[in-house]
């Protein structure tokens, strides 16, 4: 059951990305699937840090919303114009 919850926020936190990044315009499907690989890098980079944003499903959707949105950004510095 975690790893649904998991991926749904993951598919969330993606979604809010996508849209705070809007110039990156990798479509719907690409920014879902880069949100829940944003949750697994932002969990791992804050563990890192030693930074937290609280328990619960906030404090891991804003951790899964940072890391997708450093992703996100991370990517389109590669993308072709």
């Amino acid at each position: 059951m975690e790893l649904i919850w998991f991926i749904i926020i993951g598919i969330v936190a993606g979604f809010l990305a996508g849209r705070l990044i809007k110039g990156s315009g990798f479509g719907l499907i690409v920014n879902l699937l880069v949100g829940i690989c944003g949750a697994m890098f932002g969990g791992w980079l804050f563990g890192e840090l030693g930074l937290t944003f609280g328990s619960g499903l906030f404090g891991a959707l804003l951790t899964a919303f940072f890391g997708a949105a450093i992703l996100l950004f991370i990517i389109s510095l590669f993308k072709k114009r």
